[in-house]
């Protein structure tokens, strides 16, 4: 599925492609820092072209089956970001999960709380989707402000759910019906 959305700033939002590893692995490294305190610890091999290709691989794969549909930002070809739809579960719960980080220096800019809004979109008007969830970490509450600016509620907290930056730690879960 090959879909874009304009986003402020000249970013737009679209799905990854194979070609996309060199770009990523730049993104990653120089955001590198800025995600280890939100994000799982990773191997040196995912800080490569190699290793995002690898990636790319697996979430080709899960596009290919439907359950999952990572999107880029991107900006004069450099990724700023990443936005994706996973775990989409069909049949009577039409769900996805929800997850995505901007590079450090666009935060607080409005561009990702455009990106959850187009791919808000996505899951209800391309993918057919009754409800999006998503995570954040308790204290995470730059998140939650994309999140609620879109509509999304808290409606729990799940004890030692994720394990981030080598820690299982609570999150605040949020949903959206769409």
């Amino acid at each position: 599925m090959d879909l874009s959305s304009e986003l402020p700033a000249g970013v737009l939002l679209r799905t990854v492609k194979t070609s996309d590893a060199g770009a990523l692995t730049a993104a990653f490294l120089r955001n590198r820092e800025h995600l280890a305190p939100w994000e799982p610890i990773r191997p040196d091999k995912f800080y490569t072209v190699p290793g995002q290709q690898d990636v790319i691989a697996r979430q080709r794969q899960e596009v290919a089956a439907g359950t999952a549909l990572p999107m880029v930002l991107v900006r004069d070809g450099d990724v700023l970001g990443l936005l994706t739809l996973s775990s989409i579960v069909r049949g009577v719960f039409q769900n996805a999960h929800l997850g995505y980080w901007i590079d450090h220096t666009l935060q607080g800019a409005g561009i990702m709380t455009a990106a959850v809004a187009a791919a808000t979109g996505v899951a209800k008007d391309n993918l057919g989707l009754h409800r999006i969830e998503a995570a954040t970490l308790v204290h995470n509450t730059a998140s939650q402000r994309v999140l609620e600016k879109n509509g999304f509620e808290p409606y729990g907290t799940a004890r030692a759910y994720l394990r981030i930056a080598g820690l299982w730690q609570d999150h605040r879960i949020f949903q959206r019906i769409l």
